[in-house]
């Protein structure tokens, strides 16, 4: 008969290491764990490149910036010109020229959206005063393109030239210097997203030959 105060020992506790099937269940979570990381990685990148796809669109194609305009070419035709006399009373004759002066203007758009532009007009002046004007209707430029349009100026000057300016010396040296102005008013059309102001100026400068007849050192800014 046992005691009832006899001793049981107790089971040695378990230092076995965890079997192969319990690695084999914790290796999925950490692919899980792994891979969930990767794709909140990618997303972030994503996000990044999107980022700058949109800033680089904005600054690139929703800038606008102010079309060129510029004179490709200037002819002159039906030249005219005296360089006055001195004399008392009637026998008085002012210097005076006249001409026609045909040309190539063109609007260079470089912006991704379409330019219309308001009536306006192109000047010629001589001595900083105009002595010739082209009324140039209203149009528009498409986008990345280049409008080219013939632009054709009646030349004359007037009595009020002769007070502060070298007419006279300028004829008799055979060269004048003239000057043409112009001013393209509108709005750009972006993609149909945004309209923008923007206007193009066109400020050249040239040379009568009078005795070639003939244009020489046109230059435009």
């Amino acid at each position: 008969m046992v005691e009832d105060n006899q001793i049981v020992p107790l089971a040695p506790a378990e230092t076995n290491p965890r079997s192969d099937e319990e690695f084999a269940a914790v290796k999925p979570n950490l692919r899980l764990q792994e891979r969930s990381s990767k794709c909140l990685v990618y997303v972030l990148a994503g996000i990044v490149i999107l980022s700058a796809v949109i800033l680089v669109f904005a600054l690139v194609v929703l800038r606008p910036v102010n079309p060129n305009a510029e004179l490709s070419f200037v002819r002159l035709k039906d030249l005219n010109y005296a360089a006055g006399s001195g004399g008392n009373g009637n026998n008085v004759s002012l210097p005076a020229f006249n001409m026609t002066l045909e040309s190539e203007l063109k609007i260079e758009n470089s912006n991704f959206g379409e330019f219309k532009y308001d009536n306006t007009s192109a000047r010629v002046f001589y001595g900083g005063m105009a002595v010739g004007e082209a009324i140039l209707r209203e149009g528009r430029v498409s986008a990345r393109d280049t409008l080219r349009m013939n632009v054709k100026v009646e030349v004359r000057s007037h009595k009020y030239i002769y007070n502060g300016t070298d007419l006279t010396s300028d004829i008799n040296s055979g060269i004048l210097k003239l000057n043409s102005h112009a001013k393209f008013s509108g709005r750009v059309n972006l993609l149909q997203i945004a309209k923008k102001r923007r206007s193009a100026s066109m400020d050249c400068s040239f040379s009568l030959d009078l005795r070639s007849r003939s244009i020489q050192d046109l230059v435009c800014n």
